[in-house]
């Protein structure tokens, strides 16, 4: 053997790793696979509750304020222990922590799942029996009528497992928040850790594009689920005795949270295989670059040499001091109106579009995960690659961010416009017909009754007892009513399950565009609003800027604003459900209020951005001028010498971080 092959082999040997970093787990690549299953299971939980939001709140009988408590919730969970993540980072096995995050989360899943097996079967006014000749819900004349919600009926109903599913679903959300805390943070940290420096930003954009998708497939879930029947499990097709578009009926909404939980589950168990160190990736081109940095001693994180106390008394010191810049908090401001009008939308706009225009959940669910928020997610991407084709720098950054901003509010505006006004109800609305049921007096109807009915006369009515129907039709081989007839307020005339509607249906398809719009131009404002918060903070307050970011967004957005949409939302209620002498969900809504609070809230916080974003761009301007002035001053005359031209400190200018 030659010295030359001697030198072979020994270099073989010692590129060559040894038997345990040859395994599967000691990829970064399986584990980039692998988190962006599990963060796609995650937030499919997430999007899949907003989808199922207005159907169990119509469960339950929440009013939409207590349903915006329940879609924020998670957050608690999340700032108490957002903070914590920073200081943890490195000192822990992340791969486990964050494996035993998502057995957390899936445990959430399964505990508001369970909420529906607890509660007993849904029961609705006018529930129709099995009997043919059950007349209950029909006008009876000269008859001692007793409303089927008798005492001994609502004490039934207010049973403890009835009174449990709020507080258990409030659980499953604090759960999910907690769960949900080491994913994201530690998966990216461990991925830039262990990454080549030419793939990591290629690891990262995947898992950005599963964290915008993610929600849409939770939303095309939701659409698939409440397409079937909530005690599915309980009973036939032939015992539904309600439709899809009838305003009593509840979809299948703890279905979904079955089937997240499965995927949560088994997404989370390779993370226990995980190594809390691995080799550090290596490409062709890392292979043959210089290896200078390589040779040089990483400078210690000044994170891992504080302790948890240390760590705790700094964060607000360093938090105030980040604040105290002006672009940056300007900045944050603005994305925090955005993320508080995404976070009330997602959660309540399938709701509006059920109510508007007289959709199904699912089929709104359905416009929402497959138009709007993949148009977000394309408007974010072209957002980022436009900065990276023009270089925009960050003056540049804000004047998009601007220009973005005042596009949007030119289309959420006429948004205020589509839509109708609440269809005529009998007693109900317009407010001018409440002493019009002299008609059905006599017919003792119940007053809890909610089992609405479309007259001949286009005229509808909270319940066929109202309208003074005296029979009804019924399917030969269901208990389904086809017409109810011999109304004695539609003057002998029949009527027709369901609600008449709003005929506001041809209005949906510029609605749905114009929103759509609106999603994509307020997403590009995304990308340089984040480049702009990394380009004008100190390079050693990135990482805590990052984190104070986040936790503004979650207790100034996330938090509050769905409860905020929520209580705007129960002011427009003009009739709500009763239960037991109690109020439940509402059942009709002054429709032009619902418009004008629920999307001007919207255009309220669009104006907000707009003004943060403005002020951001007059600051850079002014920082810029003042700059430019300093640039004249120094080439002007450096030691009596006149510069070439002006030119020169313009370019100097353009190189200088804003």
């Amino acid at each position: 053997m030659t010295a030359s092959d001697f030198q072979l082999n020994s270099d073989s040997q010692r590129s060559t790793p040894p038997s345990r970093c040859r395994g599967p787990f000691n990829s970064i690549k399986l584990f980039v696979l692998c988190h962006g299953m599990l963060q796609l299971a995650q937030l499919l939980v997430s999007g899949y509750l907003k989808s199922s939001i207005s159907t169990i709140e119509r469960r339950y009988g929440f009013s939409s304020q207590k349903s915006g408590i329940l879609a924020s919730f998670n957050e608690v969970g999340n700032i108490v222990l957002i903070v914590l993540v920073s200081f943890f980072g490195s000192r822990v096995h992340r791969p486990r922590f964050i494996g035993g995050g998502a057995l957390l989360v899936s445990l959430a899943a399964l505990i508001m799942a369970m909420s529906h097996f607890i509660s007993g079967p849904y029961k609705y006014t006018d529930h129709i029996s099995e009997s043919k000749d059950d007349d209950s819900g029909l006008c009876q004349l000269e008859s001692s009528f007793q409303s089927p919600l008798s005492n001994h009926s609502c004490t039934q109903q207010e049973s403890h497992s009835q009174q449990g599913v709020f507080p258990l679903l409030l659980l499953g959300q604090l759960l999910l928040g907690i769960g949900g805390v080491p994913i994201q943070p530690f998966g990216i940290s461990y991925i830039d850790d262990y990454a080549s420096k030419r793939n990591s930003p290629l690891y990262l954009g995947i898992l950005l594009a599963v964290t915008s998708i993610g929600p849409a497939f939770g939303f095309m879930m939701g659409s698939f689920m409440l397409r079937f029947y909530v005690d599915i499990d309980k009973m036939s097709k032939d015992q539904i005795g309600l439709e899809r578009r009838d305003p009593r009926w509840v979809g299948a909404w703890w279905l979904g949270f079955l089937v997240a939980a499965s995927f949560l589950f088994l997404t989370s168990l390779p993370y226990l295989f995980f190594p809390r160190q691995m080799p550090k990736e290596e490409t062709g081109s890392d292979a043959t670059e210089p290896r200078e940095e390589e040779e040089k001693k990483p400078l210690p994180d000044p994170v891992l040499e504080l302790t948890l106390t240390q760590f705790l008394k700094s964060f607000p010191r360093i938090a105030l001091r980040t604040l105290r810049n002006p672009i940056y908090l300007l900045v944050v401001l603005a994305q925090v109106h955005l993320a508080a009008m995404v976070a009330g939308l997602a959660t309540f706009m399938a709701k509006f579009i059920e109510r508007q225009f007289t959709q199904t959940a699912s089929f709104s669910n359905m416009m929402i995960g497959g138009v709007s928020i993949p148009l977000a997610v394309l408007g974010i991407v072209l957002g980022g690659a436009l900065m990276r084709r023009l270089s925009i720098s960050t003056r540049g950054s804000a004047l998009m961010c601007t220009a973005a901003i005042l596009m949007c509010m030119l289309t959420a505006l006429p948004l205020l416009l589509l839509g109708c006004s609440t269809q005529s109800v009998t007693g109900v609305y317009p407010t001018t017909q409440n002493g019009s049921l002299g008609c059905s007096a006599g017919c003792s109807c119940p007053t809890e009754t909610f089992n609405p009915v479309c007259g001949s006369n286009g005229v509808e009515f909270i319940s066929p007892c109202h309208a003074g129907c005296m029979t009804k039709v019924q399917d030969n081989n269901t208990i389904k009513v086809l017409n109810y007839t011999n109304c004695v307020c539609i003057n002998g005339s029949h009527a027709l399950p369901g609600t008449c509607g709003s005929n506001c249906e041809h209005l949906l398809l510029p609605f749905m565009v114009l929103s759509a719009l609106t999603c994509f131009i307020a997403s590009f404002s995304q990308t340089p609003s984040y480049m702009m918060i990394l380009r004008t903070v100190r390079t050693e307050d990135k990482s805590f800027a990052v984190g104070v970011q986040y936790m503004l967004f979650r207790m100034l957005a996330f938090l509050p604003a769905p409860v905020l949409y929520g209580i705007a939302i129960d002011t427009t209620c003009i009739l709500w459900g009763k239960k037991c002498g109690r109020n439940t969900s509402c059942h009709y809504y002054n429709m032009d209020l619902f418009r004008q609070r629920f999307l001007g809230l919207q255009v309220l916080f669009v104006c907000g951005a707009f003004i943060c974003f403005l002020l951001s761009l007059l600051i850079l301007r002014h920082r810029a001028g003042q700059q430019g002035q300093q640039a004249e001053q120094r080439y002007t005359v450096v030691n009596g010498v006149k510069s070439p031209d002006n030119n020169t400190a313009s370019k100097e200018l353009q190189r200088m971080p804003a």
